[in-house]
């Protein structure tokens, strides 16, 4: 359906990503009408996905034009189209000098769903107990839900502080895994397969990757017939009725024309990614504009928390080669959960082996290791508006201040410890990257980017940025009641990583989603 803005919408969506397209679902099943924003394009499944050796063209071209600079550091911008990410001249932002983040930013319709990596790990009561307004029993209807119509891959394990969920069987370890298994069996520690999406497969899944929003539920929100999705439409300002307690529609800029546009709901969800939807809180503040959001402890933007991590690869002995067709993903893979000290590791054995001219030891299994750890909510860690600088839209720009600090050094000293022991028990050796490929042209790239250093990637780098509108049932200390309403809007929801109070340490774009699907139940019942 094409926009129409004299119609007041029953529900307004922005952003089009992995929790806007649930919201777009939840909404319009119910029978609401619903109108979703996407400030990018809408791209052909051809155009999103791209192929090689295009994409790898589209690297070189966008970085010697400088368009992805910062992108261009994460180990996912070299195994995904580069048109999925954001033209960073076009799209800046400001930083502290000594406090460097690394934002990822994907602005086209499906949002970063279409580059995201596919694990869909489960919150504990361990996390849920701490800060947040509500515990796994309630949120677990909602992670099933979505579990079953994505169809996610994971095991059964029986880990209190890993909940199983309602999974399609696991991918079968490699030998290598299986090795490594025996030896965190041997050190009492679990090791199960991965929980998430495998790999895209065009015959299993349909032309959209299952991990993508336009593979799942942004694809049954528009089944309904009821959702008008408008493209090019950069949401500039929230805009709130006389009386301040409730949003009437929203500003919005067409993104290739300029002209500025007013759309109307009854109700807006905001989901366009956690700094995004930070910076549009700001924009349209009191402090900023007349009649414009009250934020009265001034608590919109601070809290900022990502997951830190640290990466390590390693040589085992010599193992059985893997099967045939063997690869990496979310649901390929391998965890080493978390015993209770905050973190878990990321782990694959024999799953991105290259030809053995490439290998310095043909004979070995290569593995790696990512540690990612919970960062705890801190005011110095903040988002705010730069009034020096503005997008190419004209809309002040985020300034982002985040730095670690001596308890995330602890955690990182943590979890490279467990690593070492890890790997020695199977008889292995950690080995800087360099060290395991011969890498050729890449390596001067590699070991200068945060991917192949041996020390701790900036904040950002893990694109897990969460917080700076957490959810309480103290409006004293939190922007959104447990419900994800804004505590002084009740039209206005918020549901992406932005509401999240503690960030846990698993990975969080499920948990967003069913927060999402959680919230818009909620909100439809009030109605």
């Amino acid at each position: 359906m094409k926009f129409d803005p004299h119609h007041c919408y029953d529900a307004l969506v922005v952003g089009s990503g992995a929790t806007g397209a649930v919201a777009a679902q939840t909404l319009a099943q119910q029978g609401l009408s619903v109108l979703v924003l996407e400030a990018g394009a809408d791209k052909s499944v051809g155009d999103a996905l791209g192929a090689e050796p295009l994409n790898s063209l589209r690297r070189v071209a966008h970085l010697s034009a400088g368009h992805h600079l910062l992108q261009g550091q994460h180990p996912g911008y070299w195994k995904n189209n580069p048109n999925l990410y954001v033209n960073e001249q076009q799209n800046p932002y400001t930083t502290p000098a000594d406090q460097p983040f690394l934002w990822t930013r994907g602005r086209q319709v499906g949002g970063k769903s279409l580059s995201w990596g596919g694990i869909t790990l489960r919150l504990s009561d361990n996390e849920f107990n701490q800060a947040w307004p509500l515990n796994h029993s309630e949120l677990s209807p909602h992670y099933s839900a979505l579990e079953q119509q994505l169809g996610v891959w994971g095991g059964r394990d029986g880990l209190e502080l890993l909940p199983d969920g309602e999974f399609a069987p696991p991918a079968a370890f490699t030998p290598g895994e299986l090795h490594l298994q025996s030896a965190c069996k041997q050190l009492g520690l679990p090791f199960i397969a991965s929980r998430g999406f495998p790999r895209h497969q065009a015959k299993r899944d349909g032309c959209w990757p299952r991990y993508s929003a336009q593979g799942g539920a942004l694809a049954a929100a528009l089944a309904t017939g009821l959702v008008t999705l408008r493209s090019g439409a950069v949401v500039a300002e929230l805009l709130l009725s006389p009386s301040q307690d409730q949003l009437e529609g929203v500003l919005f800029i067409d993104a290739t024309s300029g002209a500025m546009h007013r759309a109307k709901a009854k109700l807006v969800v905001l989901c366009a990614s956690t700094i995004e939807s930070l910076r549009l809180l700001l924009l349209s503040r009191d402090d900023r504009c007349s009649n414009g959001l009250i934020d009265p402890h001034g608590l919109i933007g601070l809290g900022l928390m990502d997951h830190v991590s640290v990466a390590r690869f390693f040589a085992l002995p010599a193992q059985a080669p893997a099967p045939l067709g063997t690869g990496l993903s979310g649901a390929e893979s391998a965890f080493i959960p978390n015993t209770g000290e905050g973190y878990g590791l990321w782990c694959g054995v024999q799953r991105f082996d290259p030809p053995a001219l490439l290998r310095r030891d043909p004979k070995a299994a290569i593995g790696f290791l990512i540690g990612h750890g919970e960062v705890q909510p801190n005011p110095s860690n903040r988002v705010c508006l730069d009034h020096g600088r503005c997008d190419a839209w004209g809309l002040p720009v985020a300034h982002i201040a985040m730095a670690w600090g001596m308890a995330e050094q602890t955690l990182v000293n943590l979890m490279l410890s467990r690593m070492q022991t890890v790997v020695q028990a199977a008889g292995g050796e950690i080995k800087p990257i360099e060290d395991l490929f011969r890498l050729a042209l890449i390596e001067p790239w590699l070991t200068a980017s945060a991917a192949g250093s041996q020390a701790v990637p900036p904040p950002g780098y893990y694109i897990h940025e969460l917080g700076g509108a957490p959810m309480g049932d103290n409006p004293e200390r939190s922007v959104l009641d447990r419900w994800n309403r804004f505590h002084t809007c009740s039209n206005l929801l918020v549901t992406d990583g932005s509401c999240w109070p503690r960030s846990g340490w698993q990975s969080p774009t499920l948990t967003s989603m069913a927060l999402t699907r959680r919230a818009c139940l909620a909100a439809i019942s009030r109605q």
